[in-house]
């Protein structure tokens, strides 16, 4: 016996249960099967009949082509069979042998465990049979669903040919939901191999502990890497650039692990802020300046501050998605705790020749990066610290006076998302305490530049501070 076979045969140790030894040999009144169920070359009786631990009111309904008997002990179906053909199964090969002394009367017995409520009980048991007369697999198994009945039967009565028939249609063909659930019940009986290219369609392999999991690297899961590869498609993979953004942020929206969508969207927000800053450090790094003459250096700084604007852009669509999701808290920590890289962006914005010339979009993409991250805080969809809340406006409060200052009163769109960022540091500062608010309002007095009457928002804001530093305070016994 084969390696593999001996294998089987020990899997199939739990299907054995469901198998009668023969049993005593038959009344002699027993019913004449009709000519679709005498195989050719019939010289041996078996009685197939509903196992003792099958629901007593199973409701069998005969096919065109099963004669059912109903005897005092049960449901049952006699069938003639050929002797030889039965011989290509192991179990039936070892009832026919000299170790069963009564296999020599002729007469088998199989039990067959029914589900609840099965009209046929039978139906797999006779295909089975059928292949162990035709070996016609072929012409058997159409369907998924034909393998997932035949299949627990051949392990059962130990049929090789079409338990690998079975395995091997099984392997190459989709399934549904419904059968991929059979098909994992029905492989934690089969030998490892066998069941190896089934069990890889339905879940990951196991992680091998190696090098980069024991130096603490981190390791991201099937599901993990498999929304990063997508995040990572739909900003620099695919042409249609609109359609497949749009269809990832479907998929991450419908994602059900929330913990898996916030950390894979944090690894892409870090991985754009990280270039964003480092292209801006380039920008405003003198060594730069020096090292490299005028017309090479204006070249490359073209290509810096694209390429920058280019990542501000999947900036803010990362946004949108963590805000969406109400996972952007650690985006808007990080956001707050930009000092540098505005600072950089002021030198750029201050240089007026140079981001007109070649990033004209730049200031307002920041903008409303910041925006966006700013009414998250001020809604509640994102819940950050005081001090978060304080370092967001602080950081990026002077960065949005500069955009004030450039932006000329014809550039309505721009200017409104001025003002709305400007009333969204408001309301933020009106969440502080009385010092910190004090400190940062003082700041926002650039917001009157115009007349009075276009800054409610910021008259509201200190009638506001005044009422609060008025009252007494209100700490102790009341």
């Amino acid at each position: 016996m084969s390696l593999r076979k001996r294998q089987r045969s020990a899997s199939s140790s739990r299907l054995a249960a469901f198998c009668s030894p023969p049993s005593p040999p038959l009344p002699s009144s027993i019913s004449t099967s009709p000519d679709s169920l005498t195989f050719p070359n019939a010289d041996v009786f078996l009685r197939l009949h509903l196992d003792p631990s099958s629901p007593d009111d199973v409701d069998a309904t005969p096919d065109t082509d099963c004669h059912l008997s109903a005897a005092s002990s049960g449901t049952f179906l006699d069938l003639q069979v050929s002797s030889a053909s039965l011989l290509r199964s192991r179990y039936f090969a070892a009832l026919l042998s000299d170790r069963w002394p009564t296999a020599a009367s002729g007469r088998l017995s199989l039990a067959v465990v029914a589900p609840p409520s099965c009209p046929r009980p039978f139906d797999a048991h006779i295909q089975v049979l059928r292949l162990l007369h035709t070996l016609d697999f072929a012409g058997a198994i159409r369907s998924p669903g034909d393998a997932l009945d035949l299949l627990p039967v051949a392990l059962l009565l130990l049929f090789d040919a079409c338990v690998e028939a079975c395995i091997r249609f099984l392997e190459a063909v989709p399934w549904s939901e419904e059968e991929e659930a059979r098909v994992i019940d029905l492989a934690r009986l089969l030998p490892a191999d066998e069941a190896a290219d089934l069990l890889a369609r339905v879940s990951p392999p196991p992680v091998a502990a190696g090098p980069s999991s024991a130096s603490g690297v981190n390791v991201r899961s099937p599901s993990e890497a498999m929304l990063h590869g997508l995040i990572h498609s739909a900003i620099h993979g695919h042409p249609v650039h609109a359609a497949t953004k749009a269809f990832v942020a479907m998929l991450l929206k419908d994602y059900p692990s929330r913990d898996c969508v916030h950390k894979v969207l944090n690894e892409a927000f870090q991985s754009r802020l990280d270039t964003v800053k480092e292209l801006m450090g380039k920008y405003a790094s003198p060594d730069f300046r020096v090292a490299v003459d005028s017309d090479e250096r204006e070249a490359i700084q073209r290509l810096n501050l694209q390429s920058a604007v280019l990542n501000v852009k999947h900036l803010y669509w990362l946004i949108e998605r963590m805000v969406d999701l109400r996972v952007a808290h650690n985006a808007v920590m990080l956001w707050s705790d930009q000092a540098a890289l505005a600072t950089d962006l002021q030198k750029l914005l201050n240089d007026a020749d140079m981001w007109r010339n070649m990033t004209p979009g730049l200031p307002m993409l920041v903008t409303r990066c910041t925006l966006r991250l700013a009414n998250s805080v001020i809604t509640g969809e994102t819940l950050v610290p005081r001090q978060v809340r304080m370092m967001l406006v602080k950081s990026w409060l002077p960065v949005l006076n500069v955009c004030r200052d450039i932006v000329q009163p014809m550039h309505f769109q721009k200017s409104t998302n001025c003002q709305e960022l400007e009333e969204a540091f408001l309301q933020i500062i009106s969440t502080l305490p009385v010092p910190e608010a004090q400190e940062l309002l003082q700041q926002c007095l650039g917001f009157s530049t115009r007349n009075v009457d276009d800054c409610p928002h910021l008259v509201a804001a200190f009638k506001t501070w005044f009422r609060r530093a008025g009252r007494a305070p209100l700490g102790g016994e009341y």
